[in-house]
């Protein structure tokens, strides 16, 4: 089973779309929590409305501590699905109901 099934790219795509018009970046951003890089290039990347999805590698609450806490205080989410970590802006919400 591929770790992307059951991961809503449609509502992505619609939401990148709506973006267009709006101050989003329109960009989703993937890459991999390992620890080699610093909690402010995430923060900054949301910061700057991109959504991120990061593949983690090691132990989530430790490789998050540094950005997660700020990320919710500025009204951004995160969710952990698959062995990813879903890290959006503020403005735009992750919709799980699908996954219940």
């Amino acid at each position: 089973m591929s770790d992307f099934e059951g991961l809503d790219l449609q509502a992505v795509e619609d939401q990148m779309d709506e973006d267009r018009d709006g101050a989003g970046s329109n960009r989703v951003v993937l890459g991999v929590l390992d620890g080699s890089e610093p909690p402010e290039q995430w923060i900054n990347t949301i910061e700057n409305g991109s959504v991120l999805v990061l593949n983690v590698e090691g132990d989530l609450n430790e490789l998050a501590a540094g950005f997660a806490r700020p990320v919710r205080e500025a009204g951004g989410e995160l969710m952990h699905f698959r062995g990813f970590l879903i890290v959006t802006p503020p403005g735009v919400s992750i919709d799980s109901e699908r996954l219940d």
